[in-house]
């Protein structure tokens, strides 16, 4: 390689990080939005469901279930999905926006096995009963569509799947889900790929508990090992994401297709990872499509 190909090469990785570092001010320049209710689904603080009432229409609205992420860690509570959901709202979306136990005890470590998959499989389950309360008949859940960004996006392919999960497992379904399908935002869909291109830090690896117990809790946690699901999924990528490289959701996309599903897969070029969730972003719009081709 020449000095002037490395020197291209510098600059385009600074114009690339430039341009990560303002879709991310971006989004989180938003201020939350507060939600029509809330709702406890367990005990602790954070096992709580807020509802967002569709701002259009007057019948029963589908119900989308926005599921936050932030590399399961600590700091990235539901707060900056909260602008987006009220997004969706306006499009006559009902929504819900479940928060879920993240971090642990390491400054900085991701997830925490068991209680984050714990806390997501009993908000879904709640879910019906507790859109009922909160909402009332704004909410059809027959037409349920759930969404997650980034590790959100993980999270809501893994909860659509609990039906293949090992036998034993303690989030195991006896059926799919009684939703229209999944839209998956940038989602970490492959652990194995997401661990060797070092997605967000080696998250997936402290989320499963670390190097000795990465490959025994992969067949409970990763989506690429619970395919097919039986259940209408749409990825949605940006090409130019740095946090989590779009090979991720292809790698899941392969795996899905070699188990005889298949996985419809948008990238979006010039969007990376945070614009999919940012109401002022262009990209946030081709996800709302996307949603409303499963719920209408």
């Amino acid at each position: 390689m020449t000095d002037a190909q490395r020197a291209a090469g510098d600059e385009g990785r600074s114009a690339a990080e430039e341009r990560s570092a303002a879709e991310e001010q971006s989004l989180f320049s938003h201020e939350p939005v507060a939600p029509d209710a809330t709702r406890a689904y367990g005990d602790h603080p954070d096992q709580v469901i807020d509802f967002y009432a569709p701002l259009s229409g007057s019948a029963p609205a589908p119900l989308v279930v926005v599921v936050h992420g932030g590399a399961w860690r600590a700091p990235y509570d539901r707060a900056h999905v909260t602008p987006f959901a009220r997004f969706l709202a306006r499009r006559g979306f009902a929504v819900a926006v479940p928060e879920y136990r993240r971090g642990g005890a390491a400054e900085g470590e991701a997830g925490h096995w068991p209680r984050t998959p714990d806390d997501v499989a009993a908000a879904l389950d709640a879910l019906p009963r507790l859109a009922a309360e909160a909402l009332g008949g704004r909410a059809d859940v027959r037409r349920t569509v759930l969404t997650g960004h980034s590790a959100g996006g993980h999270l809501v392919l893994w909860a659509a799947a609990r039906h293949l999960l090992p036998e034993g497992s303690p989030w195991r379904t006896d059926a799919p889900p009684r939703i229209r399908g999944v839209v998956a935002l940038a989602p970490i869909a492959d652990l194995e790929v997401a661990e060797k291109l070092e997605v967000c830090g080696h998250a997936s690896l402290q989320f499963l508990g670390g190097p000795d117990l990465f490959e025994e809790r992969r067949p409970q946690a990763d989506p690429a090992l619970l395919v097919p699901s039986g259940v209408a999924t749409t990825v949605v990528h940006g090409r130019e994401d740095l946090d989590v490289p779009p090979a991720v959701s292809e790698a899941y996309a392969e795996a899905a297709a070699r188990a005889g599903e298949v996985v419809g897969v948008t990238l979006l070029p010039g969007v990376g990872h945070f614009p999919l969730i940012d109401p002022a972003a262009g990209a946030c719009a081709v996800v709302a499509e996307e949603i409303a081709q499963l719920a209408w």
